[in-house]
């Protein structure tokens, strides 16, 4: 139970002005008079703006540290380095693939599995495409020949040819690397 405290009578607890006495009962008990507050000088403000702005910057910074990856070197050389690398980890599957089906490649990369996949997607992760075209088949209905090709999704960037002999081939120009192309 509450009471007013200037007449100290029962009141309702959410009563905002007694209606006995008609007191005020939402000022805070024992309000002395204030001293008015201190003007902040312009010092003060600016000081409190450059921390809070060199907390933010921080903060900032700390973010984009943690989520951008690490950008090193050129990414042209990069980019090239993992489709030359998709290319070889690529041959070197098709070459155990033909070692087990006696001399014989595959119609599609579909054969290989994970062991093509995962290099062509490291390869697409940078902005190349490797694609494989078989030879027709001979006459006893097997591909004993293929074509491996990387091709970049950026202007600029070389075009990488391999077949069968392993020899890895290249070019700036824009289309598509061939055998006659100079050795990489």
């Amino acid at each position: 139970m509450y009471t007013c405290r200037e007449c100290e009578r029962p009141i309702n607890q959410a009563t905002e002005i007694c209606p006995y006495c008609g007191a005020d009962l939402t000022e805070p008990i024992g309000l002395e008079a204030e001293e008015p507050a201190k003007k902040r000088t312009v010092s003060f403000i600016l000081m409190r703006w450059a921390v809070l702005l060199a907390i933010l910057s921080a903060a900032l910074w700390g973010f984009l540290w943690f989520v951008l990856p690490e950008q090193s070197g050129d990414p042209a050389m990069r980019a090239e380095a993992r489709a030359v690398e998709a290319l070889r980890e690529v041959r070197a599957a098709l070459s155990a693939y033909s070692e087990a089906q006696g001399g014989a490649y595959p119609a599609s990369l579909e054969a290989l599995g994970d062991r093509a996949r995962g290099p062509a997607q490291k390869a697409l992760s940078e902005g190349y495409k490797v694609e494989y075209t078989p030879a027709p088949t001979g006459s006893d209905g097997r591909v004993r020949n293929y074509i491996l090709l990387a091709r970049p999704g950026n202007y600029g960037y070389r075009n990488f040819y391999t077949d069968e002999s392993g020899v890895l081939r290249a070019t700036r120009e824009n289309r598509v690397a061939t055998a006659q192309d100079p050795a990489f």
